[in-house]
């Protein structure tokens, strides 16, 4: 049986009895309040082996209370609760010294686990220096997702743990890695990202470790890599699946060593640098294909962290939403305000863009309509505009990813698909009625026609962009640049 006496401070009478009754039958001894005065007397006393506090009391906040108990008695343990379910709520109690960080509401078995695992590890993680309070708050939303999300990060502010970011396009990869060091001790040194799937492979190693005068052909002159411009702070790999072996090859000895060498130099030069990884590719299925080290994987995937889309988090989008009005209003569009049909439109979208989807969906909605409250109709239009067409309407090469070496239909010419776009089209306006559909009917035809068309021209070779461009007609570069667009996945075919 559990030991221990727990102070529990909360002005909801209701959630004071629910912990007094779930602690006690844990085994522990509990005192409850219901104002901060009689929860810093107690501790003044002496009283209490941990403490369990909500944020906002009557009388005082718990955040300018943590700090006064943690100078008196840096050894006791306290978990903070908030109904204000934010990323900056995470940040603050991490700050001010708090064991951990619970979300209202929450569940009482965790919350009974995590003060068992508090009271047998009872050292007291180090005071930080509170952080400058930012304007406005780096991430949005309050599902369950994203709180665990907010207690993991803020748990990773004060190491130097390499941190594996995996989720699908869009889904704010870059926005935590930025949140993991503006808000960590390297927050004064330089944030540097680097996208590995922009760079050409062969330029990749000279743009990580930088490269001495006549390293190669056109290196005139000595120039300095990320690694360098990053020292002291954080270095954030987005689309490390993309990186070529050769380049990880090196990049794992900086891992294990600490140090590296510029192409063409020889002088090993010492690394502070703290590393952020992240892609929306499976490293496991690459592994197995052999396209990325498993030794480097291990010492990238430290701390794992999985953003979850959109479609899992849907309650988030209300608050994302009014978010990114107000960012819009901050640049010049007009303030909006969406009504309640509205965002259960939303909710009910799958949103295959995640994040950037809907933030573009909000500054459309922002520039281009008059209004003051956007409606349904306004969303379903918008929406309508990006939703792909029912089955019985699709064009011939299937919309999305074209799985590997998927046979294409032998009646396939140009007559039948002009005779499918014909059909395509005479729905789409029949669906309208005597309205015309939203503007931008050719960029949409477009994207449907471009992206299955790169994805069966990638498919037949392979996945070899240079064969694939060559097929198409198009500049190597250029392809590169749609398969990022338009966020073609690449797929190989089994050898």
């Amino acid at each position: 049986m559990a030991s221990g006496n727990i102070l529990v401070a909360d002005d909801d009478a209701a959630i004071r009895t629910v912990l007094n009754q779930a602690l006690s039958r844990a085994g522990y001894e509990v005192r409850v309040t219901g104002n901060a005065a009689t929860l810093w007397r107690w501790v003044q006393a002496g009283e209490g082996d941990l403490v369990i506090t909500d944020v906002v009391m009557p009388d005082e906040n718990a955040f300018e209370l943590l700090p006064r108990i943690k100078k008196l008695r840096p050894d006791l343990p306290i978990i903070v609760m908030s109904a204000q379910n934010t990323f900056m709520t995470a940040i603050k109690a991490s700050e001010r010294g708090a064991y951990d960080y619970l979300p209202k509401p929450f569940d009482l078995k965790d919350l009974v686990s995590i003060v068992g695992r508090a009271l047998s590890q009872p050292k007291a993680r180090p005071v930080r220096e509170s952080v400058e309070e930012i304007e406005g708050m780096p991430l949005v939303g309050r599902s369950p997702a994203m709180q665990e999300i907010y207690r993991t990060l803020a748990r990773l502010m004060q190491t130097d743990l390499t941190v594996m970011i995996t989720g699908e396009s869009g889904t704010g990869k870059e926005l935590v890695a930025r949140a993991l060091h503006d808000y960590g001790k390297r927050k004064s040194g330089p944030f540097v990202a680097i996208n590995m799937a922009a760079i050409p492979r062969d330029l990749i190693e000279s743009e990580l470790f930088g490269h001495e005068k006549g390293a190669f052909t056109g290196a005139a002159s000595r120039s300095i890599g990320r690694f360098e411009q990053a020292e002291g702070g954080t270095l954030f790999l987005d689309e490390i699946g993309d990186m070529p072996m050769e380049a990880q090859t090196r990049l794992l000895r900086v891992l294990q060593q600490g140090e590296y060498t510029t192409v063409g130099g020889r002088a090993p030069i010492r690394t502070n640098v703290r590393i952020v990884a992240a892609t929306n590719k499976d490293l496991r299925i690459l592994i197995q294909q052999g396209l990325f080290r498993e030794d480097l994987f291990f010492r990238l995937n430290v701390v794992p962290l999985r953003l979850p889309p959109l479609r899992e988090r849907t309650e988030d989008i209300p608050d994302l939403v009014r978010h990114f009005f107000k960012l819009a209003a901050a640049q010049g569009l007009p303030l909006k305000h969406v009504d309640t049909a509205a965002l259960e439109r939303m909710k009910r979208h799958r949103w295959p863009g995640n994040i950037r989807e809907l933030e573009n969906l909000v500054r459309r909605l922002a520039a281009l309509y008059p209004q003051e409250t956007i409606t349904e109709a306004l969303v379903e239009t918008e929406l309508g505009f990006d939703a792909a067409p029912p089955p019985d309407m699709r064009l011939p090469v299937a919309n999305g990813h074209v799985p590997a070496a998927a046979p294409l239909p032998a009646d396939l010419d140009s007559s039948s698909l002009s005779l499918a776009v014909e059909h395509y089209l005479a729905a789409l306006f029949k669906s309208h009625g005597e309205q015309l559909p939203p503007a931008g009917l050719y960029h949409r035809i477009l994207r449907e026609v471009e992206g299955p068309l790169i994805s069966a021209a990638l498919a037949a070779t392979r996945g070899n962009q240079i064969k694939a461009a060559d097929l198409l007609g198009l500049n190597r570069n250029t392809l590169r640049k749609k398969v990022r667009e338009l966020d073609i996945r690449l797929m190989r075919s089994p050898r």
